[in-house]
């Protein structure tokens, strides 16, 4: 239940950023950004995962500093670029210093993953690795060079939507994998 709050609480962020433009300085919306950024921090404090805690948490306070310092908007509106910078680092350092992600994940609903799956897992966290670089880069070019509701429409939707596109692909993908024979 806390990880779908902070699922809502992040993609909604851009909208309300958006939203919040029309009542408040860039400086006061920083303060949603840090509210935001310390309950991710507080919900996910796990001991696997608290490395990535607080690395998420800090890909949140930076714009929100940076923001209240400088009274800007642009910081803000960085953010989502943090997120997929951060995410794209845990991802990547996870194949360098592995297990990757998709394995850990993978591993508990199949702790004993067959050399197969092993493989697998790591493309699959390679695949998550450009899907961070793409929408990050889309990210930054919408924050410098769009118009704010440009901005707020595809790091507040069509982010979010291709994300679900790419893990509906990797589901059809895996159930095709797992079905047919090892060679």
């Amino acid at each position: 239940m806390r990880n779908l709050i902070w699922v809502a609480l992040t993609a909604t962020y851009p909208v309300l950023v958006y939203l919040g433009l029309a009542h408040a300085e860039p400086r006061v919306l920083a303060l949603l950004l840090l509210g935001l950024a310390l309950a991710r921090f507080v919900v996910s404090r796990t001991p696997k995962f608290s490395n990535s805690a607080l690395g998420m948490a800090l890909a949140g306070l930076l714009p929100a500093a940076l923001t209240a310092w400088s009274n800007q908007l642009l910081p803000l509106k960085l953010y989502p670029v943090a997120v997929n910078a951060a995410l794209l680092l845990l991802f990547g350092l996870s194949l360098w210093k592995g297990p990757p992600v998709a394995e850990r994940l993978a591993r508990l609903q199949e702790p004993k993953l067959d050399a197969r799956g092993v493989a697998y897992t790591r493309r699959v966290t390679q695949v998550w690795c450009g899907f961070f670089v793409l929408n990050g880069g889309l990210a930054l070019a919408t924050a410098l060079w769009a118009s704010d509701q440009v901005w707020a429409l595809y790091n507040g939707l069509i982010a979010y939507g291709l994300m679900g596109l790419l893990m509906g692909a990797e589901y059809l993908v895996r159930r095709r994998v797992r079905s047919s024979p090892a060679t």
